[in-house]
């Protein structure tokens, strides 16, 4: 059976589940012969806890009905710990009076922008008069050459429903924002082990102030701003780039942004920032692997009923609303629930991740980097939960940049990958429903210096702590999936535990250290996993 074809069963028979005689739903775990082994699994209910914030009126879900949380004066808050919203009395613009008696004047933002975005949009002018008009700082700065390049490579038809039909539509859905998001939304911050569940209605509207670039203290990410550790949410950075990156970019975006606005979606999306408080020793690990798959055909966003990585930067998201376009910022452009992340996630530190579970997709591509082409709308039939979640589950774990390739065998640098792997594979706020497979490929590689075979065994090992399946994409590359497949053939053969091979990597690390020649991994593997085996019997 191909991947895909195991995929689409996957998604067809694990979401067939019951409830048996003890009020828990039957859980199936996925075996790569195509066989189900029924598991039960509690049923979590939705509700909010001091580690979950929820947007909506838990009571309602059953009955599919996602009404927004609301509070008595939301304006009037304004948190360090929450995200600041545009709508808060405290969020002030000075405007200033010219004349005989110059003078200056506080008013509400809020009120700057419900005129701003009220007016038409006939031109790209009108649209950047608009947003400067609450960025007044950076009137002089901020340029729309990407947006406006874009623009005239439409048709004159695309051009006037954009203009008259698409961005009225955002800006309306944007103003709504003070019903949608009055419950104050938390930012994850480091170290904190904290989950938000909110509608897909409320993610849209949340991402239309991000285009329309109305979030407060949001446009620096100097060193000592109020947000540098954070990525930047407003898009002004992407609409500045005039490139074809940029023009592919607006046309995923504006793909989800046409599809909300004349079919809004009635689903939940949960983020998890999630903690590692304890490494695990990895060279006591008496674990073995797992079942592994290695294919060179297929993606991971298309391994349906998997935990998908996303090889993320450390600032979730990466480049995505500026001129980078790899795995992550693609991940995000065809999921652009995604973003939304971005508003109230801080910098992962090295023992976190964070889980993003029911993102829908809405766009089809081709290509990578440069070649990255949108190839149209999306459908996305996948099955949801109980919690109206779409029944996907994305991982973002950001690994190591190296300057120094050789670097990543050091004995630290192990543990370091290792460690980061197995949070995103087994922490969580939210128990998992499913001990699903891991979908994965070349992490950390290309751009970061990572050894594709290195960081394969890493993840492999991880997920085997995890008590996790792998499928595993090399992305066409025919001879690295050759090579994986027969090193793992050889593990197994030789029944070596998680912690031998740790031990085995450890040696060649000291191997490496020492050598101005660097020996094939996987060639001193073989040579040495048995001189370990028999000292770990001794």
């Amino acid at each position: 059976m191909s991947v895909k074809e195991r995929s689409s069963k996957d998604q067809s028979e694990g979401n067939t589940s019951g409830q048996n005689s003890r009020g828990h739903a039957s859980e199936k775990r996925q075996s790569f012969d195509g066989t189900f082994a029924a598991r039960d699994s509690q049923e979590f209910p939705l509700e909010p806890s001091p580690d979950h914030t929820i947007c909506i009126e838990a009571a309602g879900v059953p009955h599919g009905t996602l009404y927004p949380f609301t509070i008595p004066n939301a304006k009037d808050f304004w948190s360090g710990q929450h995200v600041k919203m545009p709508f808060s009395n405290s969020c002030i613009q000075i405007k200033k009076r010219f004349g005989q008696c110059r003078s200056e004047e506080k008013i509400l933002r809020w009120e700057v922008i419900k005129e701003a975005l009220k007016t038409d949009f006939a031109t790209l002018g009108d649209l950047e008069h608009a947003i400067k008009q609450y960025n007044l700082k950076y009137t002089h700065t901020w340029t729309f050459s990407g947006l406006c390049n874009y623009l005239e490579e439409l048709s004159y038809d695309e051009r006037h429903n954009l203009l008259a039909n698409v961005l009225p539509k955002m800006a309306k859905l944007a103003l709504q924002l003070p019903r949608l998001c009055s419950k104050p939304i938390p930012l994850l911050k480091q170290g904190q082990n904290q989950a938000i569940t909110m509608s897909q209605k409320q993610i849209a509207c949340l991402l239309a102030n991000a285009f329309f670039c109305t979030f407060p203290h949001r446009n620096s990410t100097q060193p000592r701003s109020e947000y540098s550790n954070f990525p930047n949410i407003n898009f002004s950075g992407l609409f500045a780039k005039c490139s074809q990156r940029t023009s592919e970019k607006l046309k995923t975006i504006f793909c989800y942004f046409c599809s909300v606005t004349s079919n809004m979606p009635n689903g939940l999306v949960t983020f998890q920032r999630c903690v590692l408080r304890s490494p695990v020793q990895w060279s006591r690990s008496v674990h073995q692997l797992t079942d592994l798959c290695v294919t060179s055909v297929g993606s991971i966003e298309d391994a349906e009923g998997k935990l998908q990585v996303d090889f993320a930067a450390a600032m979730v998201g990466g480049g995505v609303l500026g001129s980078g376009l790899v795995q992550e910022e693609i991940r995000f452009l065809i999921n652009p629930e995604l973003i939304v992340a971005r508003l109230f996630t801080e910098k992962l530190q090295e023992n976190e991740c964070l889980v993003i579970t029911g993102a829908e997709r809405y766009s089809k591509h081709q290509g990578y980097s440069d070649s990255y082409r949108w190839q149209g709308s999306y459908h996305d039939a996948t099955l949801r939960d109980s919690w109206l979640r779409r029944s996907t589950q994305i991982v973002a774990i950001d690994a190591v940049n190296f300057r120094n390739p050789r670097e990543q065998y050091e004995a630290v640098y192990l543990d370091r990958e290792l460690n980061k792997a197995y949070c995103g594979f087994s922490c969580r706020v939210i128990p998992d429903r499913q001990h699903s497979a891991i979908a994965t490929g070349n992490w950390g590689c290309g751009a970061y210096k990572g050894d594709a075979k290195l960081k394969a065994l890493l993840q492999i090992m991880a997920a085997s702590q995890a008590h996790r399946d792998v499928v595993y994409y090399t992305f066409g590359d025919r001879g690295l999936e050759r090579s994986i497949k027969e090193m793992y053939t050889f593990l197994k053969m030789k029944h070596v535990t998680v912690g031998q091979l740790y031990k085995v990597l450890e040696k060649y690390s000291r191997m490496n250290s020492r050598s101005s020649v660097a020996r094939d991994l996987y060639t001193f593997i073989e040579n040495n996993v048995d001189c370990l085996k028999q000292v770990s019997r001794l």
